[in-house]
């Protein structure tokens, strides 16, 4: 009777874990919204990041630490019976970072040319960081009509790099890290 009492605790110890495990893995940031289109000479990415920032992010964000959000893009010509070739392979950024004095958030964005964009909201501050619309990939003219190739894409927080003495002050730093899984679309130009 007890060895079946142990089996029985055991099952549902072991159950326990595999749910508490599917529920930890379910706030990991992941890419969503991810489109390829195309204008008359430019293929262009469009995608957004979910679950990227989690409160120690938001807490270390506010108290002036900047952050940069890594994308990788990768764009292969798929040949079979042979390695792909590789068409692109981009990395791009968006740092945030917040003025404490001027109570404002600076968002630049590797990918547009110009200025930081500036905003009050921290809302919209993080919508910047977490979108990439109308990235231009690739010019249509090196891509082959007919030919398939396969775009990835994946995100990362890059990783902060400070003085020795701040790693103690700062340590709910490591605790902000993420990298999504890649992302990878078949398409056919």
């Amino acid at each position: 009777m007890t060895r079946l009492r142990n089996i029985k605790t055991c099952f549902i110890l072991i159950s326990a874990l595999l749910l508490f495990q599917g529920t930890a893995t379910a706030k990991e940031a992941v890419l969503t919204n991810v489109i390829v289109t195309n204008t008359r000479d430019d293929l262009l990415l469009y995608l957004e990041v979910e679950g990227a920032f989690k409160d120690e992010m938001k807490k270390a964000i506010l108290s002036g630490v900047p952050a940069t959000f890594s994308y990788f893009i990768t764009l292969h010509k798929v040949r079979p019976l042979w390695w792909d070739k590789e068409t692109t392979d981009l990395k791009i950024s968006n740092t945030i970072k917040y003025d404490n004095l001027k109570k404002e958030f600076m968002v630049k964005r590797s990918w547009q040319n110009g200025n930081p964009v500036v905003t009050k909201s921290f809302e919209e501050a993080q919508k910047l960081m977490r979108e990439i619309d109308s990235l231009k990939v690739v010019s249509l003219s090196t891509l082959e009509k007919g030919s398939q190739y396969q775009l990835g894409a994946k995100a990362e927080l890059s990783k902060l790099t400070l003085p020795f003495y701040l790693h103690r002050v700062l340590f709910f730093l490591s605790a902000w890290d993420f990298e999504t899984d890649w992302y990878t679309i078949d398409f056919i130009y």
